[in-house]
């Protein structure tokens, strides 16, 4: 018998264990294509998945976002006024007061955001991350928000001070040269809420009859409603006779000031300080007259002010005293339109001492066209003479060009920040509503200028 070769047992070392060639002989096959129908397998999501995320509020919120900056912006404040006011101490009952910084912080941040309703920061409070950082677990309600907005003129008159005296002091600002421009601000009244003199007197007798009624009632029936139901009807009757009264006593000065048929005067009963003004889109509205000053040099805000005049003719020199009364010191130059321009101001800003410059464009008339409108009229005194010499120079008219790209700069960032209705009424709550804006301009501010000035690296 032949001995078998280890050949015929022993598979070649190119095969599989069955025998079969690991490598068949020319190309490759192709493997068979797969099922291309059907629908598509996705990730779905599933919401009523129960998950846990333990993370603190400081961890999700970034280190660079603009909630941080105001938060250390307000720790660097003097709030001890409001810190005096709270009654929450040791050993007095009753619940703990809110840290008066967290409600700062929360009304720079909505200013800076654009939210100008109570309502709407507290719903923020609890869905956004950056206003619940801000809060850091203090819950709010809108009665709360609502009353600091316009509860701390004051202070808030005294902070804007501060803030630009610091930025002064850093060589920030200067006030060499601040511009002034005045802002139309719809008020929150309608037209129809404005009323002559004999309606104004029906409504007043109208309301003093229903609070005398819900009196009686009260006295006839004591238990016919809850105490908090015959409670909210009385303020809301004695605060509708409050509204007419204070109409009523308006009522003198805005027939003062009409020119004609003074008899038709009419006041709104539902903010007794609106005017009918001329809108920036030509509409005539119940509105406020807004007025900022800002440095040329640094775009901050130097000087807020709220009237109810239309015009702004003869609001440049209470501009000028309140930069004195703040500052120290008044302003080197102030750059304003033409309806700042009269005579008895340019008088009156130029014969202070020291004297401050004013810009601003010379009025052009039939008799006094091109050159001649700078040369000296008749009923011109010095100063005036003196303003029309200077604004036809070139070196005057290239510094008036500096007011458009400042205060009308200011007023473009304030209404795009919301300054364009007004959800609270009368003169003083409004003032506290514009000194929010000026103080969140100036925090935005006054960071961008610390950055430039930081020496670059290389």
């Amino acid at each position: 018998m032949k001995a078998m070769s280890t050949d015929a047992i022993t598979p070649p070392v190119n095969s599989n264990e069955d025998g079969s060639a690991l490598f068949a002989d020319g190309p490759a096959a192709k493997p068979a294509a797969e099922p291309t129908n059907g629908p598509p397998r996705l990730r779905r999501a599933d919401r009523s998945q129960v998950s846990m995320i333990m993370a603190a509020l400081d961890a999700l919120l970034p280190a660079e976002h603009q909630a941080r900056v105001v938060w250390q912006f307000v720790e660097t404040l003097d709030l001890d006024p409001l810190h005096a006011a709270i009654r929450a101490v040791p050993g007095r009952a009753g619940r703990d007061a809110t840290d008066p910084r967290i409600l700062m912080s929360l009304w720079l941040y909505a200013t800076l955001d654009g939210v100008g309703s109570a309502r709407r920061l507290a719903q923020l409070c609890e869905d956004h991350l950056a206003y619940r950082w801000i809060c850091g677990g203090v819950s709010m309600n809108h009665h709360t928000l609502a009353d600091f907005r316009t509860a701390h003129v004051e202070v808030l008159d005294r902070l804007l001070t501060e803030s630009v005296a610091v930025l002064m002091n850093e060589d920030l600002v200067t006030m060499e040269r601040v511009a002034q421009d005045g802002l139309r601000v719809r008020a929150s009244a309608g037209t129809a809420s404005f009323r002559r003199e004999e309606r104004l007197k029906d409504l007043a007798e109208q309301a003093r009859q229903q609070v005398e009624a819900l009196r009686q009632e009260v006295a006839d029936n004591p238990a016919g409603a809850s105490r908090r139901q015959r409670a909210a009807r009385e303020r809301a009757a004695r605060e509708r006779q409050e509204r007419i009264a204070r109409a009523q006593a308006e009522l003198p000065s805005v027939r003062a000031k009409k020119r004609s048929d003074k008899e038709q005067a009419r006041v709104s009963t539902t903010d007794a300080d609106a005017r009918f003004m001329k809108m920036a889109d030509g509409g005539i509205r119940p509105a406020v007259n807004v007025q900022f000053a800002t440095d040329t040099a640094s775009q901050v805000i130097t000087g807020v002010d709220v009237t109810n005049n239309g015009s702004d003719m003869g609001q440049m020199v209470p501009m000028i005293q309140q930069h004195e009364d703040r500052h120290g010191r008044p302003p080197g130059a102030m750059l304003v339109d033409g309806g700042f321009a009269s005579r008895d101001d340019i008088d009156a800003a130029t014969h202070r001492e020291p004297a401050t410059v004013v810009y601003a464009p010379v009025q052009k008339s039939r008799k006094n066209k091109g050159a001649l409108c700078y040369e000296r009229q008749p009923a011109d005194t010095d100063a005036v003479a003196q303003w029309r010499q200077r604004m036809a120079t070139p070196e005057a008219q290239e510094i008036y060009k500096e007011r458009a790209a400042t205060a009308e700069c200011v007023n473009a960032i304030a209404r795009n920040r919301g300054l364009r209705r007004l959800l609270v009424r009368g003169l003083r709550k409004i003032k506290a509503v514009v000194l929010w804006f000026a103080l969140a301009h100036n925090l935005v501010r006054g960071a961008v200028l610390r950055r430039q000035a930081q020496p670059r690296v290389a």
